[in-house]
């Protein structure tokens, strides 16, 4: 028996990449083949397999029942010959792409990086710094760090942290303004970013409802790291986390004028493809994370 009449590989990563896409067309564009290329693959597929695996409707497709069924198996049955390679290719555990958001890659992981490359120092690691939420089936990215409420279907996660937040600013700034002796005095200034949620948050529970956020222009410079630069620089306040930020209070860089804290329920979470669960360089960043967030205490 030939592996390939029992098993039509071609068509089988055709009908992966549709499948995923939603669109023949798309999924041409992805493998380098015509929409018709495509249609002929698809056809191929069905008919080994003896049932109709799309619907085919004017200018939209979708799974049928049998379909629906087959689609994930296939998609982890590529993810794990993908996993395969990969190992066959690499004589070391390779590197380890991480994916994370600007705060958190440079207040948290990187300064902690150094006791990972100790327990694994074949493990090499490849850092992209980005606010926006990958894609693990397009982008050549191991692990992500993602903020949020945890609710991304299809992905394994594990919570790492909560965050509180308070106003901050440089005590220069505040002493130009005779200080700051309530929370009202804060709107005095520039906030970073003005539409943020956490200032509404944040001033509703320090009793100021009358605010004007709603009519202040949005500052938005990206990231939490960038905005307490910023406010370092004297530029304005920003809302942030104060044991992100605790060595530049320490320092008098940064002004925390009151205790007041707040939190919105979301968190930073460890995330990867549920199919890569068992990879061993996964596997390895996981348990180090997990057992430096216990033993942070965060």
């Amino acid at each position: 028996m030939k592996l390939s009449k029992q098993f039509p590989l071609n068509a089988l990563r055709v009908f992966e990449a549709a499948a995923r896409l939603g669109n023949f067309t798309k999924a041409g564009d992805e493998l380098g083949m015509t929409q018709t290329a495509v249609s002929y693959q698809i056809k191929l597929l069905e008919e080994n397999v003896g049932e109709q695996l799309f619907l085919r409707r004017p200018r939209q497709i979708a799974l049928t029942e049998t379909g629906e069924r087959l689609a994930p198996k296939v998609t982890e049955a590529f993810a794990m010959l993908h996993d395969a390679m990969a190992t066959a290719r690499d004589s070391v555990e390779g590197t380890l792409a991480i994916s994370s958001t600007h705060t958190f890659a440079s207040k948290w992981l990187a300064p902690r990086l150094g006791s990972f490359h100790l327990k694994h120092p074949a493990i090499a690691v490849r850092f992209q710094a980005t606010s926006d939420i990958i894609d693990f089936s397009r982008e050549q990215i191991d692990v992500g760090i993602r903020w949020g409420d945890g609710n991304w279907p299809g992905l394994a996660l594990h919570r790492l942290m909560g965050l509180e937040f308070t106003p901050m600013l440089s005590p220069k700034l505040a002493e130009s303004a005779g200080g700051i002796k309530e929370p009202r005095d804060l709107l005095k200034f520039d906030l970073f970013d003005a539409g943020d949620i956490w200032w509404k948050q944040w001033f509703e529970a320090a009793g100021v409802t009358d605010t004007d956020l709603d009519r202040r222009p949005r500052n938005q410079l990206g990231s939490q790291a960038v905005e307490a630069d910023a406010a370092m620089s004297g530029h304005g306040v920003a809302i942030l986390n104060p044991a992100f930020y605790a060595a530049e209070i320490a320092l008098g860089r940064l002004y925390q004028p009151f205790e007041l804290t707040r939190s919105d329920g979301k968190a930073y979470w460890l995330a990867y493809p549920e199919n890569r669960r068992n990879v061993p360089k996964i596997k390895a960043f996981r348990n180090w994370i997990l057992e430096e967030i216990k033993a942070a205490g965060d």
